[in-house]
């Protein structure tokens, strides 16, 4: 038997996607990943991330490869550990630029998907709208290159972990800044309200918010048993959130996993407005908020968020339709 050449074996051309964000980034940017899979199918599609969206970016059914790239403050990383040829397409879902389109233009890509941006004349995208809806952004970047996207193309496979708390209403207090935190007392009264209704309550928390999760169950007055804190692994968050009766938090994350599983959910929003971050059009999820919008990166609760009531929430909880899936 001959051993093949590998060197004579034909190269497959690679599509570089920046997006080195959060959870909820990755999971807004799913329609734009899903049609560039399509538009490019012979292509190996490299996700540009933080490392742990590898099994997150693995659901999405659209990426190859993910190559680890994150910066503190989901800042542009300053390189990326990118080998061998130039990407053959490279496509910015990270930002409006420059830094982000700068950093990919190092890498010498043969085409570069991306807006436009004075300081860069010769990216010759469509504009950028910052009061636009995320994931509406990227589909239309997308085809202003002649690539077709449907912002509404989002939902993630069921996975195949079992659920640690079917049937349970998950609340979720924290978020990546203070002022989209709503306040423990607050979280901690819906759980009352939630019980009285006969309705189980648990609680999750990323790695760095053990001890936020940890005072909303003492107040809560719920068992340890349905803290779920320290960040669990994607599946079995996954598995929580399909499985859930319904997803209380702020605009975060888990509030776009909600979306991805179909699961019913209720956002509590400020001091960005859901139009910018919400979730699509959709009886099964209730995006609260009051406005007006606030800084997103303040030290503490936004006023708008702070107008949110326990009552508004329990409605809204109350008046979420029938669980349509078996």
């Amino acid at each position: 038997m001959t051993t093949p050449d590998r060197a004579a074996q034909p190269v497959r051309p690679r599509l570089l996607v920046l997006r080195a964000l959060g959870l909820g980034d990755l999971l807004a940017g799913v329609p734009a990943l899903r049609a560039l899979r399509r538009a490019h199918p012979g292509h190996e599609l490299v996700l540009a991330a933080p490392a742990e969206l590898a099994p997150v970016a693995e659901a999405t059914g659209a990426v190859d490869r993910l190559l680890p790239a994150a910066a503190p403050g989901r800042a542009v990383p300053r390189t990326l550990d990118w080998t061998g040829p130039p990407p053959d397409i490279a496509v910015d879902l990270h930002g409006d630029g420059p830094p982000s389109h700068r950093l990919l233009l190092g890498l010498r890509p043969l085409k570069l998907l991306a807006f436009a941006h004075p300081e860069l004349p010769g990216i010759e995208g469509p504009p950028w709208y910052p009061e636009e809806h995320e994931r509406d952004r990227w589909c239309r970047l997308l085809r202003a290159y002649g690539i077709d996207a449907d912002p509404g193309d989002l939902l993630l496979p069921r996975p195949r972990t079992a659920s640690p708390a079917p049937g349970a209403v998950v609340l979720h207090p924290g978020a990546g800044s203070p002022a989209r935190c709503w306040p423990v007392e607050r979280y901690a009264a819906v759980a009352a309200g939630l019980r009285g209704r006969g309705l189980r309550v648990v609680v999750t928390g990323g790695p760095a918010e053990g001890d936020l999760v940890a005072r909303l169950v003492k107040q809560a007055g719920l068992p340890d048993t349905d803290m779920f804190a320290g960040g669990l692994p994607f599946e079995r968050l996954s598995a929580l959130v399909a499985d859930a009766h319904a997803v209380i938090s702020g605009d975060t994350g888990i509030a776009h996993l909600a979306v991805a599983q179909g699961t019913r959910s209720v956002t509590l929003f400020g001091p960005v407005a859901p139009s910018r971050w919400g979730p699509p059009p959709d009886p099964r999820h209730r995006a609260l908020w009051y406005g007006p919008e606030g800084d997103p990166h303040g030290r503490r609760p936004d006023p708008a968020l702070l107008r949110v009531t326990v009552e508004d929430v329990l409605r809204a909880v109350g008046e979420l339709p029938a669980d349509p899936r078996p």
